[in-house]
């Protein structure tokens, strides 16, 4: 069994085939597909989706740090009153993105840091977006790490320094289709970290592993990523989907009766 722990499923790319690409999933192997959320204008098609496919599919909640804007609080309560009323498998994504617009990057912190309160507070992991901000978001888990924070940085493709920081801190890092890229430099770094450490996604439908780059992603792409993983480490892809679900479902604390 593969996990993909970070996939956009319910967005507008899969409207109208929902059912045919979670099955595409089930027949590669995927069994279980994490939804990270990303603000309140798509939180009911993700919930949606979850409650057609509650055996597949798993909804995080939290507020996506390229959604923070002049509605934060507004965004945030929405966040709090989901998590009150039920269990979610994770808060996020959320975390910092100095990539497109820094115009509200003192909020982007603030939501940042009230998301990783919650997510010691519900006693579930914090799922990070860190594009151009791995480091900056190092130092805010620092700041939590000793309250009991865990989670991963999803979608990880920085330096090998950057990631033993962020396994020093105790979290895991998220591989996926850019492991497959030519050039991208992550093969090179997840040569040298330890299994223990690593969970697939995909972040469908974005970034999709060769030979679909360029082209829409979706949970059936995760074996592309395990068969890259398992080339680079000199093992066998049963051995990267064993210990990458073993992971998933540690840091998720999913059971048998959720996976």
């Amino acid at each position: 069994m593969f996990i993909d722990t970070h996939a956009h499923i319910y967005s507008e790319e899969f409207s109208g085939e929902y059912p045919e690409m979670i099955e595409r999933a089930g027949k590669a192997g995927v069994k279980k597909i994490l939804m990270p959320a990303i603000d309140a204008s798509t939180h009911g098609a993700m919930l949606q989706l979850e409650e057609n496919h509650p055996t597949t599919c798993l909804s995080m909640m939290g507020l996506h740090p390229c959604s923070v804007n002049e509605n934060l609080e507004e965004e945030l309560k929405t966040v709090e009153n989901h998590l009150k009323q039920r269990k979610f498998v994770a808060i996020g994504e959320t975390g910092l993105d100095f990539h497109w617009d820094l115009t509200y990057k003192e909020q982007q912190y603030h939501a940042f840091e009230q998301q990783a309160e919650w997510a010691i507070e519900y006693n579930i992991p914090i799922v990070i977006h860190s594009r151009k901000s791995t480091q900056a978001c190092i130092d805010v888990i620092k700041k939590y790490t000793p309250k009991g924070l865990r989670g991963v940085f999803h979608c990880f493709s920085g330096s090998l320094e950057l990631a033993k920081s962020i396994i020093k801190e105790g979290f895991y890092l998220g591989i996926g289709g850019v492991l497959t890229f030519k050039n991208a430099g992550l093969a090179e770094v997840v040569t040298q970290l330890p299994m223990e450490y690593l969970i697939l996604e995909t972040d469908a439908p974005y970034l999709a592993p060769v030979p679909y780059r360029g082209k829409r992603n979706e949970p059936a792409y995760i074996p592309l990523v395990a068969e890259k993983l398992a080339a680079l480490k000199s093992t066998a892809i049963e051995e990267v989907e064993t210990l990458t679900t073993k992971n998933a479902m540690e840091l998720f604390n999913l059971t048998d009766d959720n996976a």
